[in-house]
């Protein structure tokens, strides 16, 4: 059922993204994308090589996304807005952008600027509502427990949503901590 309601919403988000002459802009924005985290990626010490094949694109087109060749400026700009979002909006909008939850979870992971800390507490059932709804597969069940990864929890906080034992604890950490 949940995952039914974030289709609805996906969908709704597809169709409201056009601009003043009634043209779909997802492309646009979704070259965006994935310029912000071609660039994060360059500053994190990968080549345009290996950039080429994290974001599945040519290398010439990374080539010319880091040259600022081939791309809107007003694209960046709405990317960047867009990465400022609460991290539920970012996330659900990037993955209604890209209908791939992969790309979906790279840009994410690569272009969110906040840190989470997750804590599931023992009242957790171990029902996998939770590990079913999450977008960035950072939850797994350990003997009919949940598991947050942090490293790759965004905070949009979409599993504590679903937790039917309100289990599910995530703050943002502060000063790197």
């Amino acid at each position: 059922m949940v995952k039914f309601y974030l289709e609805i919403y996906i969908l709704k988000i597809r169709i409201s993204v056009i601009n003043t002459h009634g043209v779909q802009m997802p492309k646009h924005i979704v070259s965006g994308l994935k310029y912000l985290t071609a660039v994060e990626l360059i500053r994190d010490g990968f080549s345009q090589k290996d950039i080429a094949k994290i974001l599945e694109m040519d290398r010439s087109t990374v080539s010319h996304y880091l040259n600022g060749r081939n791309l809107s400026w007003n694209s960046i700009e709405v990317a960047e807005i867009i990465t400022n979002f609460c991290s539920k909006d970012f996330l659900t909008l990037t993955y209604a952008l890209l209908n791939d939850a992969e790309k979906t979870r790279i840009i994410i992971k690569t272009c969110s600027k906040k840190k989470y800390q997750a804590k599931v507490e023992d009242s957790c059932i171990g029902c996998g509502l939770c590990a079913d709804t999450c977008l960035m597969n950072a939850i797994i069940l350990d003997d009919l427990k949940a598991e947050i990864d942090a490293e790759w929890c965004c905070g949009c906080f979409m599993c504590g949503d679903v937790c039917p034992t309100n289990s599910i604890k995530i703050s943002e950490e502060k000063n790197g901590s």
